[in-house]
């Protein structure tokens, strides 16, 4: 970003909270060199990253009407969602209370009645197994380092397909290394029957595993994608090309 300035510089016991800002965009970073968290301040429902317009792929599938998101990060998979569904029920857990501060003061988090935000361990929160099932639930846990490990092990994965609806999706965000983990991919066969994926052009492997079968073919998915775009606002059938079985 070039004329930024640091709006918050802050640090807990898992690492450095800062904020940039450079009048269009908002950055959150957990450390040098690394964007959490990406925000157009104008139109804060168009999502900045790659990975996380790929993890909307999801709603090709399924028209959810609660949702999980296991990372808050800024919030930028909250204003997408919002935009498409304002109906929506959207709980989010963070680990970090200073990550939630940060979202409600600088990332315009659309706080009301639709959002709940748990501050809580998301593997904790998963293994309680206390929250209403959810249609779609998107993990994307990470930290200065990359991905949180534990999002890839058979318990959390276990743990996760025990709160999603029987027609449900598991959304991860992963790393490009993460398409040659066979058991990870086995983790995920075991309790879904759909498993797909994409890598986007930032090097992340983005995982959808689905309860139920699907019969959309490509030409079906390519038209459902033209009109998903329309409602997201932006050109999410740019990801078919790299978007399919995981097998």
């Amino acid at each position: 970003m070039q004329d930024e300035q640091i709006l918050h510089q802050s640090e807990d016991e898992f690492g450095p909270l800062i904020v940039l800002d450079d009048k269009h965009m908002r950055v959150l970073s957990f450390g040098d060199n690394d964007e959490q968290s990406k925000l157009l301040k104008s139109e804060p429902h168009l999502p900045q990253h790659l990975y996380l317009q790929a993890m909307l792929l999801v709603l090709l599938f399924i028209k959810p009407k609660r949702v999980i998101i296991l990372g808050l990060g800024g919030g930028g998979l909250i204003h997408a969602l919002r935009n498409f569904d304002r109906g929506l029920k959207v709980t989010a857990v963070e680990l970090r209370q200073g990550v939630i501060d940060i979202a409600k003061r600088y990332f315009q988090l659309p706080i009301g009645k639709k959002l709940t935000v748990e501050h809580q361990d998301a593997k904790q929160f998963l293994a309680k197994r206390e929250h209403k099932k959810a249609d779609v639930i998107f993990a994307d846990i990470y930290d200065g380092q990359g991905v949180d490990e534990s999002q890839l092990t058979e318990a959390f994965i276990a743990d996760a397909a025990a709160m999603i609806k029987a027609d449900g999706y598991l959304v991860l965000n992963c790393w490009k290394e993460h398409s040659q983990n066979l058991a990870l991919l086995g983790h995920l066969q075991k309790h879904f029957v759909n498993v797909r994926a994409c890598l986007t052009g930032s090097g992340n492997w983005v995982v959808f595993a689905g309860k139920q079968g699907c019969d959309m073919g490509a030409a079906e998915i390519k038209r459902s994608a033209n009109q998903l775009g329309l409602q997201l606002d932006f050109n999410i059938g740019r990801h078919l090309s790299r978007f399919g079985l995981w097998e």
